[in-house]
């Protein structure tokens, strides 16, 4: 009970940051307008012969690319601006196990970008009144997203304990977000198939966030998936905390 206690003081106090600096409503903002414009100005939502009732691919695949930019910039003040503005020795003398602090502050910030995510749920209200929506096709989409945000929001969280410049830990974040996609695009798969083998290619698959993502906009929430991003999830966690806690030391 005192470990949930303190993870909830971490997180009201973290969530409460977030919106008093206003990064949160600018998040929240540019995200919503750039997945809403991309759906409805690129992808012509509301043409004629526009057949996309899912949402898979004339909205779901904006997300991604979105996250991979704006989740770092949600993350990278998680604890680079702790340490450069040296409360983080305060903190850390609190007494509450680094854990709590970690899982609080995550929790906080995932917060922030799961509530962006469902902002846009007026897009399916609108795609339920023209059409016949598949149903379990769009809760799948918007679960990728909020795996996809959670997990480039862990990588942030570890780079964050690793520097005290916020700037160089989005940097850095974003540089990892995209080259862990990158891995696993299909030209890249194809390519390390035809030069490295076909074990090298599904290693690489199987690494990269693409395919994963890919499978559950479609409404495939396999055990596979959830499994590949909670993992991911609680890697970068674990490095976090050996990372303060050598600080602590």
């Amino acid at each position: 009970m005192s470990a949930l206690k303190n993870i909830w003081i971490i997180y009201n106090r973290e969530l409460k940051a977030q919106f008093n600096s206003m990064l949160a409503y600018v998040f929240i903002v540019i995200f919503v307008l750039l997945s809403m414009s991309l759906t409805f100005l690129l992808d012509d939502f509301f043409a004629p012969n526009a057949q996309d009732a899912s949402l898979e691919f004339s909205f779901f695949r904006w997300p991604m690319w979105l996250l991979m930019f704006l989740a770092p910039a949600v993350g990278m003040r998680l604890w680079s601006e702790e340490q450069r503005a040296g409360t983080i020795e305060l903190l850390l003398t609190m007494p509450l196990a680094v854990w709590h602090a970690i899982v609080g502050k995550y929790l906080a910030a995932l917060s922030v970008i799961t509530i962006a995510i469902l902002f846009t749920f007026p897009i399916v209200i609108t795609v339920a009144y023209l059409g016949d929506p598949d149903n379990g096709t769009i809760w799948g989409g918007y679960l990728a997203c909020i795996f996809y945000g959670g997990g480039a929001l862990a990588i942030t969280c570890a780079v964050s304990a690793l520097t005290r410049s916020s700037v160089a830990c989005l940097i850095i974040a974003l540089s990892l977000c995209f080259g862990q996609l990158l891995i696993a695009i299909p030209p890249v798969l194809e390519y390390a198939a035809d030069n490295w083998g076909g074990a090298v290619a599904d290693i690489l698959g199987s690494l990269g966030t693409w395919a994963h993502y890919t499978e559950m906009k479609r409404g495939v929430v396999s055990f596979s998936n959830v499994v590949f991003y909670l993992s991911m999830i609680g890697f970068c966690l674990f490095l976090t905390s050996v990372v303060i806690k050598s600080k602590r030391s």
